[in-house]
């Protein structure tokens, strides 16, 4: 049977009550009004859930006493809007560099037809027709 000892002392164990001081929250405040940090990495840093920190911004927000309403996330979707522009930015990179690639491979087929008087790139795709071997009726198969 369990005693009252033994529950505070899990009680202890499994959670700690942080206490925050003021100038630390309205510290985390302005950094979030300026944009510096997120919400997330206040609570993952931390370890704070969302709701205090959203009090924090009730009870300290410059911008709250002003009855103006700040937009608190912005930053994570900046930086993600910025992440995707780069990887655009990389994969346009990548795209240009496979059509020089294919523009040579061209070029050298050319000379090489040229250089050898063989027919190696496919002029027409007339000439070819969808399956395999003639279609023309007339001739014979075997």
């Amino acid at each position: 049977m369990a005693n009252i000892q033994n529950y505070e002392n899990l009680s202890r164990t499994e959670r700690n009550n942080r206490y925050f001081s003021e100038s630390f929250k309205r510290k985390k405040v302005a950094e979030l009004e300026k944009n510096l940090v997120s919400i997330s990495e206040i609570c993952k840093e931390y370890q704070v859930s969302r709701t205090s920190i959203y009090k924090w911004i009730y009870k300290y927000s410059a911008m709250r006493k002003r009855q103006e309403r700040q937009i608190v996330e912005s930053k994570s979707d900046t930086k993600k809007i910025q992440q995707l522009k780069q990887k655009i930015k990389e994969l346009e990179q990548i795209v240009g560099q496979k059509q020089i690639l294919i523009d040579f491979q061209e070029k050298m087929i050319e000379i090489a037809e040229q250089e050898y008087g063989l027919e190696i790139k496919k002029k027409s795709a007339s000439k070819l027709l969808s399956g395999s071997g003639s279609t023309d009726k007339n001739t014979p198969t075997k």
